[in-house]
Formats: structure tokens, C-alpha cells, sequence
């Protein structure tokens, strides 16, 4: 898939988002298309680009189909027969050949879906697709997600248990290395599935697989928290100066990043004097006000300045 925009595009995407095309740039991690100057993502697609392909290649005399795709139980490489009765150069087909035509449509049929091993990815991936949409995660993270998915069912480690669960734990571990701040609680929501096996099956699969994912970084999810409280820019800035002194102190070690998060973001509103509640911000982390309360004490550990309260002077 190509970046490559026509003159009507350009201009209805300047207009749609106010800002100009060509400050853009491409973050290759997420896939994302981001305007330099607001930030605002102006496209999630995944740039594609052929290193065979030369800029004097004429196109017109390639034969290019769809790229291939982990994300599709045949990898998009796979033949399929027309239903219409023409040939490749739309000549329509003789009386007495339409019968074996109709006897080629239904074996070709019947061997993309008499296997059990492309039953199983063909409802892996329809989950997968799902949670992409209400999540909107990049053609990045989805590959990656295909590609562990895989790996579990050519492990046989899928035998007897859920294949949700097991979708979730590989969109979770993506998300996890492309540094995305996304938490296995949501991810199995959306997918309606249950949150404890889907850290059953996060746990065998990093196991299994052997795969060394990097520390969750408490800053991705300040920002989240922050846009979904509705908190100023100028207090969640604080709270990423506070983050950083936070995130290199020993009380911060082993507990959990969004509910540190929440908690320097709660801090930093006291410190501005920025009107919220605790019961605001809690449901905008996703954690619960006891253990806001409990990290909150931490950080007035780090932080003796910090006010204990909206009404302490």
C-alpha cells in the first residue's frame, strides 16, 4: 500500500485536519502518518514499498495483485475461480465445458476449508480484524499479531484451549513491543472474552515462544490518561516531568505502570490546582480509587510538596 496521493486527496486531507501535507511524517513503529506541527495522526495505513520496483518501471505492463498478508488464513496467495462464465480474456465459455467449470469452482472450494489448520486461522483472524477496527491498531501491530499466532498454532499450544484467548495474548505482546499503550484488560473486552485465561495464554505464549518484551514505560499511558480525564496540556506536561524523577526511584519498582500514571496525574493536578476528582481519573486509568490512593502515597513520598488534598493550602 502506497502513500502516493492524487491532487483531490492532498487537499481534502489539509482541509479535514487543517494542516499542511508536507510537514508529515511517517513513524515506521506504528504505522502512522502524523503531522509534525499538531500531532494529529492523519493516517494509519502501512507504506508499502518494493525495493524491486524501479520510479521508470511502467506499471501498466506488471501484473500486481494484492500484496501477501499474515493476516489472511492463505497469506492473500491463494487462486480463486470466478463465478462468471468468461475466460481471462472474456470470451465466454462453451455450453459443454461449464459443467467441469462448475466441478473445478466446488473442489477448489472444498480445499480451502477441508483442512482444520485454516478453519482455525480463518476465526483467529476474524477476531483479529475486529479488535484492529475498535481499537484501531496499525497494519503493523496486526502483522506481528498474525505472525505469533502462527507460531502458537504450529507449536500446537492452541490444542484445547480458546482461540480468543489466544488472539488476545498476541495482540497484547505486540502491542507490548511496538511500545503501544494498550492493557490485556481492554483488548479481551473488545474481544469478549475472559480477562484471566487471556493472561493464561499471555503467559504460556511468552514462555513457549521465549520472548523478551522490553519494560512497560509509564509515560504511554499518561498521555492516554490525560486525554480521557480531560486534564489541561499544561498539568499533563508536569506530570511527564514528575514521570521522569518517578521512573528512576526505587518505589516505583514492580507495581503497576498505568496505576503509577494515574497517580503522578492526579499529583500534578493538586500541585497546578486543577479542579478533578480521584474518581475521575481512576475510571479514565481503568484502576480503582483504593489503588490510586495507595500509589498516591508513594509519589507524596517522592514528592513531599505535593498537597494532600484540593482543599490542603
Amino acid at each position: 500500500m502506497s502513500f502516493a496521493m492524487n491532487g483531490s486527496t492532498k487537499e481534502s486531507l489539509v482541509e479535514g485536519h487543517n494542516c499542511n501535507i508536507d510537514k508529515a511524517v511517517f513513524d515506521h513503529g506504528t504505522g502512522e502518518k502524523i503531522c509534525s506541527d499538531c500531532g494529529i495522526v492523519l493516517s494509519v495505513e502501512r507504506e508499502y514499498a518494493d525495493p524491486l520496483l524501479d520510479t521508470n518501471t511502467n506499471l501498466g505492463n506488471m501484473n500486481l495483485g494484492t500484496p501477501s498478508s499474515l493476516a489472511h488464513h492463505d497469506k492473500n496467495l491463494s487462486t480463486m475461480i470466478s463465478y462468471s462464465n468468461v475466460d481471462a480474456d472474456g470470451v465466454a465459455i462453451r455450453v459443454d465445458q461449464r459443467s467441469a467449470i462448475q466441478r473445478l469452482r466446488r473442489w477448489n472450494k472444498i480445499s480451502n476449508n477441508n483442512r482444520s489448520y485454516h478453519r482455525n486461522l480463518k476465526n483467529a483472524f476474524a477476531v483479529l480484524m475486529r479488535i484492529k477496527d475498535k481499537l484501531s491498531l496499525s497494519d503493523t501491530i496486526i502483522e506481528k499479531s498474525a505472525y505469533y499466532y502462527r507460531k502458537t498454532l504450529d507449536q500446537r499450544l492452541i490444542k484445547g484451549r480458546s482461540i480468543k484467548g489466544f488472539v488476545v495474548a498476541c495482540v497484547y505482546v505486540s502491542c507490548r513491543e511496538m511500545n503501544v499503550p494498550r492493557t490485556i484488560e481492554e483488548i479481551a473486552e473488545i474481544s469478549n472474552t475472559d480477562t484471566i485465561f487471556s493472561g493464561k495464554c499471555y503467559r504460556l505464549l511468552v514462555k513457549k515462544l521465549k520472548i523478551r518484551l522490553p519494560s512497560i514505560d509509564s509515560t504511554s499511558h499518561l498521555t492516554r490518561i490525560a486525554n480521557n480525564a480531560g486534564i489541561s496540556e499544561k498539568t499533563a506536561r508536569h506530570a511527564m516531568q514528575m514521570m521522569s524523577v518517578v521512573k528512576d526511584n526505587p518505589l516505583s519498582f514492580g507495581k503497576d505502570p498505568c496505576a503509577i500514571a494515574v497517580a503522578v496525574l492526579y499529583g500534578a493536578c493538586l500541585e497546578k490546582g486543577e479542579k478533578t476528582s480521584q474518581s475521575k481519573i481512576s475510571i479514565a486509568g481503568n484502576v480503582s480509587v483504593v489503588t490510586l490512593r495507595k500509589r498516591f502515597l508513594d509519589i507524596k513520598k517522592i514528592f513531599p510538596s505535593i498537597p494532600n488534598g484540593p482543599n490542603d493550602k
